[in-house]
């Protein structure tokens, strides 16, 4: 069994408790206007150009984004962050994409974890066969959950696909009592609305003390030279960032229905 990774990230603190080794899964079953990792989108290796600098230089190095792994193999390098993940309470994040793209190799990378002792998270947009994702489940320890719009029909537009089955799985792992973190990136002009603001807070407010934490993610266009670079549409080249202070009067209002806000993460 091979599964196809894209990136594998050290040392980060925004993908779950403690210090993390995050690993990004190719293929994603999205198509978010706001992606900012166009290169996970596609399941298979493509090829792509990278920028790098050296000596003050600019060079347009040419590579293959994507490379097949086996369990073991991705194992053997996640363990080498072992002490990191013990001194802080961390461990390892599986992220995309959308890992539960690959469910056979996932469930086999997450079960070596668990034979390991290590931590496990996976950061899904939900959109997934709820049976793949219930055998997910229990070898999980915690999930990042992904919340785009409410709306269905906005949610269709911006991502490409329904809602439905993302909020029915959400039901399913909240009643399982599986711990979850909601990450909702705030995209100006589609999800800051009013009315998306008033269904999220409902949504909270419905899963009181059953949802830990909301991040709220602000949007930013770091992926812009990727979208270029690939020759991909990207429908908000002319949005600008959106400051983190900005969100400060969301989350006030979001902290009302008892969830923890964290702006960014």
């Amino acid at each position: 069994m091979k599964g196809v990774i894209f990136e594998i990230r050290r040392f980060t603190v925004h993908d779950g408790p403690g210090i993390r080794t995050t690993v990004f899964m190719k293929g994603c079953p999205l198509s978010c206007w706001w992606c900012h990792n166009p290169e996970g989108q596609f399941p298979q290796p493509e090829p792509w150009t990278r920028t790098e600098k050296l000596d003050g230089k600019v060079f347009e190095k040419q590579m293959i984004i994507g490379q097949e792994w086996t369990a073991s193999d991705l194992m053997t390098e996640i363990l080498k962050d072992r002490v990191f993940f013990d001194e802080s309470g961390g461990g390892v994040t599986f992220s995309g994409g959308e890992p539960l793209m690959q469910p056979a190799f996932l469930m086999e990378i997450l079960s070596l974890c668990h034979k390991h002792g290590i931590h496990t998270a996976v950061d899904t947009s939900g959109f997934s066969p709820t049976e793949d994702l219930m055998k997910i489940a229990a070898l999980t320890d915690l999930f990042l959950y992904d919340l785009k719009l409410l709306d269905d029909k906005l949610h269709v537009k911006y991502t490409g696909v329904s809602n439905r089955l993302i909020l029915e799985n959400l039901h399913l792992l909240l009643d399982l009592g599986k711990p979850v973190w909601l990450r909702h990136p705030v995209i100006p002009g589609i999800n800051d609305t009013f009315g998306e603001k008033e269904r999220l807070k409902e949504l909270l407010k419905q899963f009181s003390g059953k949802i830990s934490v909301i991040n709220l993610l602000p949007y930013h266009s770091i992926a812009m030279n990727k979208y270029r670079k690939a020759g991909r549409t990207n429908y908000l080249e002319s949005l600008k960032d959106l400051p983190a202070s900005d969100l400060q009067p969301m989350a006030d209002e979001l902290e009302e229905t008892g969830v923890k806000v964290i702006i960014g993460g």
